[in-house]
């Protein structure tokens, strides 16, 4: 700043005008020229360095360097063939559920896998294709910041795959979006139908699996069955041969009728023994007879009803006709088992031989007709922003490091 007298040294020198009253030699303070220091030209040394030279050298690499990159969409679905409700019409013997709710979880995690890389790396060779962008501006035929690495490894190029592909993924519709650029509209397009071939490659094999799950679990069920329907009758025959029957019912029904008859002819007998006895005197020989009629009937009515289970400690016929009807209950229950058993398995055949599961593709690969990556200006205006930021907080850093200092 400088020093300079408003008002004349000598008391008696004229003024003219009004002004208010100052003392003589009063000193008025006028602004002076800015002159740089040192620090002013560190920072603008330092704005030039952190901020003007990355933004130049980042404009020169994106529009004279950056190679041209197109992208490809596609969208598809997994969807299926529900069949549980003829599945359990056969009482829920087999159980064929088509495919499951979490089949796009599953596909969603199959797109960004190390399987699927490693699949297309062997079958496209993706190192290559996206290691050559093939622009005519640099001479090497690489972009060090935007292509893959000639020299990177497997574990390189599975980190670098999410740079290429964005997968998107709506839990709610079950719908997948698929996004994947090149250095090439035709190479990108063809990545796009690979990854969309593998993906119907995969659902083509859950369903094959499903399928075959399916069909071992129901022949696996009819294989029990038909063992346990073959035991049945197996153990029906040993019964009749041990017991020397064909059906025990009938015998049972027979011998039923036989002791009603037994009994109707020993009331004759009675009744024709007491009108005997009524008519004639003791001594009489036709009471002899009449006598042992009635004696013969009674023994034969024991033994028939000591065959049928009615009184002694033998074999009774009853219980052998209750084992019996147990063993025909086992043996029925039996081949209804194996009838719904073979019901299920040939549905099951019938569920494999068409498709439960497939890919429903909405939008097919596209061809890409003009380039949209890098974008340039976006990416420009991010590289300023972020060096403006940190070049701010740097000069804000030191002068506060100064003052302290100071």
């Amino acid at each position: 700043m400088t020093l300079v007298n408003s008002i004349p040294s000598h008391p008696t020198a004229p003024f003219h005008g009004t002004a208010p009253s100052v003392l003589p030699n009063a000193a008025v303070v006028l602004p002076a020229r800015a002159r740089w220091r040192r620090r002013h030209i560190a920072v603008a040394l330092s704005f030039v360095i952190c901020v003007g030279l990355p933004v130049v050298l980042s404009a020169w690499y994106l529009w004279a360097r950056a190679a041209d990159q197109y992208a490809s969409e596609a969208g598809f679905a997994v969807r299926r063939e529900d069949t549980g409700a003829a599945v359990e019409m056969l009482g829920g013997l087999a159980g064929l559920s088509g495919a499951s709710s979490r089949d796009t979880d599953i596909l969603y995690e199959y797109l960004g896998s190390r399987r699927l890389v490693a699949e297309l790396e062997r079958d496209l060779g993706l190192s290559a294709l996206w290691s050559s962008p093939g622009t005519a501006l640099f001479r090497s035929g690489t972009d060090p910041v935007f292509a893959f690495s000639e020299t990177g490894s497997p574990e390189d190029l599975y980190h670098y795959w999410p740079r290429r592909v964005t997968v998107s993924y709506d839990s709610l519709a079950g719908l997948i979006e698929l996004r994947v650029t090149a250095f090439d509209a035709r190479a990108a397009q063809a990545l796009a139908e690979a990854i969309v071939a593998r993906a119907t490659a995969l659902i083509n094999e859950m369903s094959d699996v499903a399928r075959a799950d399916a069909i071992r679990d129901t022949q696996a069920e009819l294989t029990a069955a038909e063992a346990r329907l073959k035991a049945a009758r197996r153990q029906v025959t040993q019964f009749r041969n041990r017991h020397q029957l064909v059906d025990p019912s009938v015998d049972l029904q027979a011998r039923a009728g036989l002791l009603g008859t037994l009994q109707g002819q020993l009331a004759e007998a009675l009744i024709a023994l007491d009108l005997l006895r009524g008519e004639t005197r003791n001594g009489d020989p036709r009471l002899d007879q009449g006598a042992r009629r009635v004696a013969v009937i009674e023994d034969r009515i024991a033994a028939e009803r000591a065959k049928l289970g009615l009184e002694g400690d033998g074999a009774a016929l009853a219980d052998v006709v209750g084992a019996y009807e147990a063993l025909m209950a086992d043996r029925d229950f039996a081949m209804r088992a194996y009838g719904a058993a073979r019901s299920a398995y040939e549905l099951a055949q019938a569920e494999a031989r068409r498709q439960s599961r497939y890919l429903a593709a909405w939008q097919t690969p596209t061809l890409p007709d003009t380039a949209e990556y890098p974008r340039r200006g976006r990416l420009l205006a991010l590289i300023a922003g972020f060096a403006v930021l940190l070049w701010g907080l740097a000069v804000l850093s030191a002068y506060a490091a100064l003052d302290r200092r100071g």
